[in-house]
C-alpha cells in the first residue's frame, strides 16, 4: 500500500515538473523567438534601409514604444541620463545650482539654488544666457542648455548674460557644484504653536530632514504640526516608511507590497523609535501628492493617526525598482502594488486593463471596496488615490491670472521690480501697494495676454453645433447679443481679479529676494487649507471628532 501511495505520489509529481518545465520552456522559447526577430529586424533596418539611420536613436524608439505600452511609471534610462536618475534618488547632481526656463530664442535663468554655484556668481532670476564657454547658444532649448551646464563639481564655465536694465553684456565665472535639493524646503512656527513642514520629494535624505525640523519644532514649543505634502509627486519607499515612523509606534505596520515575484511580497514595519506618537498631526494633499505622499497620507489615515486636509490624491499605488542593464543604462521597472495598512490599494488607473484604441480607464465605481481605519473603524476606499478626511475646493486660476502667468508677465515684471528696487521688507510684511499695482497695469498696455475664456469658448462651441444642425441663421440675433455680453473686457478683469493678480505678482517678487524660502512663505499668508489645518488643531474637540469619524 505504502509503494503504491509513493508511486502515485512519484507520477504526480513528474507530472507536475512536466507541466512547470513546459510552461517554462514556452516562456523561453517565446522571448527567445522574439527577441532574436527583433535582432533580425535591426539588423536588415540598419543595413539596407533606403537613408540613413541612427542605431542608438532607432534602439531607444524601440525601447520607448514598448514600454509605453504598460505604465508610464516603467522607464528606460540610457547612460546619457544618469544624473537624472542620480537627481531622482539623492537630490543631488553636479551643476550650477539654477533653474532655467526658454523665453524666446534664448533660455534664461528662472531661479538660482540659494548658496550654490549661480547663486555665489550673482546670478539672478531673469538672466538671459548669450554664450556658455564662448558659444552661441541662440535658438538651443531648455534640456540643451542644461547639458552645457551640468557637470563634474569642481569645473567652472564662462556665461554671457544679458540682463535686463544693463547697457552690455555681463560675464560671471560660475563653478559647478554638487548641487543638494532640499527635500524639506522650509519648516516653520505658524500661529504661535503650530508647527508647518514642507516636505517636496522623497530621496534618500526626507526622513532625516522631517524628523530635524520636527525635533527643532518642537524644541520651538510646537505643540500642534502641519505636514505639508502638496505637490509632492513621492520618491523612495523607504523614506515614506520612516516618515510614518516618527509619528506610530514601533512594530505597527507601515505599508505592504504584492508582485508577481515573491520577493515583493513584504510587509513594511516601524522599526525605528518614533519622536512623537501623540501630537496632533495634519497632513496636507492634493491631486499632485502622489506614490510615497499617499503611503504617508494614507497609511497615517488609516492608523486614525492625522487628520487629512485637501483635495483627493493622485492615485499611484504602483511601486517601481530600479533595474541595471549593460553599458550603464537602467530600467525603472513597476514591480508591485502597494497596500495601506486597511489593505487597500489606491491605485486609480487600470493599466493592465486597455480598451481597443489603446486607452486605459480608471478602477470603475463598481469595482471600489469600502475598508475601515484601524482604531476608530472609519471607512476608506481604494482604487481612488488617498481621499482627504476634511475636503477643501481648489480654486482655479482665473484666465486672466493663467494668460498673464504662461506670458512670463508676472516673472518679467518682477525682473523690473528687483533691478528698481535693491531691497523690500520682509515676507510677512511686504505686499504689493494699489499705486504699484497700477504700475504693473501700465506695464501691461503694449503686452500680449489675451486669452479666451470658458464661457467664450463653449459659446464658441454652441456655434459650431448649430450650424451643423442648420439653426444657426434661426438664432444669429440672440448669439450676436450674448457674444457681445460675454466678450471679455481685459481692463475690466484686472481689476475684478485684482486680488489673485497682486498674491501671485507678490509671491514672485518675493522670490527675487528671498529664494525659495520666500516664495513658499509668502504662499502661506493666502492658503485656505493650511488655514483649515490651523482651525482644525487650534480646536482638540473638532481634531479628536473627525478622528473618531464623528464629524466630516
Amino acid at each position: 500500500m505504502i509503494k503504491k501511495i509513493k508511486k502515485q505520489i512519484l507520477i504526480v509529481s513528474i507530472a507536475l515538473t512536466g507541466f512547470f518545465s513546459l510552461g517554462f520552456a514556452d516562456s523561453y522559447f517565446e522571448i527567445s523567438k522574439n527577441l532574436d526577430i527583433f535582432a533580425t529586424l535591426f539588423r536588415e533596418l540598419n543595413i539596407y534601409y533606403v537613408d540613413g539611420t541612427e542605431p542608438g536613436e532607432l534602439i531607444k524608439t524601440g525601447i520607448d514604444a514598448i514600454l509605453e505600452s504598460l505604465d508610464p511609471y516603467t522607464n528606460y534610462i540610457p547612460e546619457s541620463n544618469i544624473e537624472d536618475y542620480k537627481l531622482m534618488t539623492t537630490g543631488q547632481y553636479g551643476g550650477i545650482g539654477a533653474l532655467i526656463q526658454k523665453q524666446g530664442d534664448y533660455v534664461v535663468i528662472s531661479e538660482p539654488y540659494e548658496g550654490f554655484g549661480a547663486f555665489k556668481a550673482d546670478l539672478w532670476a531673469g538672466d538671459k544666457i548669450l554664450e556658455v564657454d564662448g558659444k552661441d547658444v541662440k535658438g538651443k532649448n531648455t534640456d540643451e542648455i542644461r547639458e552645457l551646464l551640468l557637470g563634474q563639481p569642481g569645473t567652472s564655465l564662462k556665461l554671457k548674460i544679458e540682463r535686463p536694465g544693463t547697457d552690455k553684456p555681463l560675464e560671471k565665472m560660475v563653478t559647478r557644484e554638487e548641487v543638494k535639493i532640499n527635500d524639506v524646503p522650509y519648516f516653520s512656527i505658524m500661529n504661535e504653536s503650530v508647527g508647518y513642514i514642507k516636505l517636496n520629494s522623497f530621496t534618500e535624505s526626507a526622513s532625516k530632514e522631517v524628523k530635524d525640523a520636527f525635533q527643532k519644532l518642537k524644541e520651538q514649543h510646537a505643540t500642534t504640526l502641519i505636514l505639508d505634502l502638496r505637490g509632492n509627486g513621492g520618491g523612495l519607499l523607504n523614506e515614506a516608511v520612516n516618515i510614518v515612523n516618527i509619528f506610530v509606534p514601533k512594530g505597527v505596520d507601515v505599508v505592504s507590497t504584492k508582485g508577481k515575484i515573491t520577493d515583493w511580497d513584504k510587509m513594511y514595519k516601524a522599526i525605528n523609535t518614533p519622536v512623537d506618537t501623540e501630537i496632533p498631526l495634519v497632513i496636507l494633499i492634493d491631486e499632485n501628492s502622489a506614490s510615497a505622499s499617499e503611503i504617508v497620507s494614507g497609511s497615517l489615515q488609516d492608523h486614525d493617526r492625522a487628520v487629512v486636509v485637501g483635495g483627493r490624491s493622485f492615485g499611484k499605488g504602483l511601486v517601481q525598482q530600479v533595474r541595471s542593464l549593460s553599458y550603464n543604462s537602467k530600467l525603472k521597472v513597476t514591480v508591485a502594488k502597494y497596500y495601506t495598512p486597511s489593505g487597500r490599494c489606491i491605485q486609480k488607473i487600470d493599466y493592465s486593463h486597455r480598451d481597443k484604441s489603446g486607452k486605459v480607464k480608471e478602477v470603475p465605481d463598481s469595482l471600489i471596496t469600502e475598508y475601515k481605519t484601524l482604531k476608530n473603524k472609519r471607512p476608506v476606499f481604494d482604487g481612488k488615490g488617498v481621499d482627504p478626511d476634511v475636503k477643501i475646493e481648489k480654486k482655479n486660476m482665473s484666465d486672466i491670472s493663467g494668460s498673464l502667468y504662461m506670458k512670463n508677465h508676472f516673472f518679467n515684471y518682477a525682473t523690473e521690480f528687483r533691478l528698481k528696487n535693491p531691497t523690500i521688507a520682509n515676507v510677512t510684511n511686504f505686499s504689493i501697494s494699489d499705486a504699484e499695482y497700477e504700475k504693473f497695469i501700465h506695464y501691461l498696455e503694449d503686452k500680449d495676454y489675451d486669452y479666451t475664456t470658458e464661457s467664450e469658448d463653449l459659446l464658441a462651441q454652441l456655434e459650431k453645433a448649430t450650424k451643423e444642425d442648420n439653426y444657426y441663421e434661426r438664432l444669429t440675433d440672440e448669439y450676436k447679443a450674448l457674444k457681445d455680453k460675454l466678450n471679455h473686457n481685459k481692463k475690466e478683469d484686472l481689476t475684478i481679479h485684482k486680488e489673485e493678480i497682486k498674491y501671485i505678482l507678490e509671491t514672485e517678487i518675493v522670490a527675487r529676494y528671498f529664494y525659495q524660502k520666500g516664495k513658499i512663505e509668502a504662499a502661506l499668508k493666502n492658503d485656505p487649507a493650511v488655514d483649515e489645518a490651523i482651525t482644525i488643531l487650534k480646536d482638540n474637540s473638532t481634531y479628536t471628532a473627525i478622528l473618531s469619524g464623528i464629524k466630516k
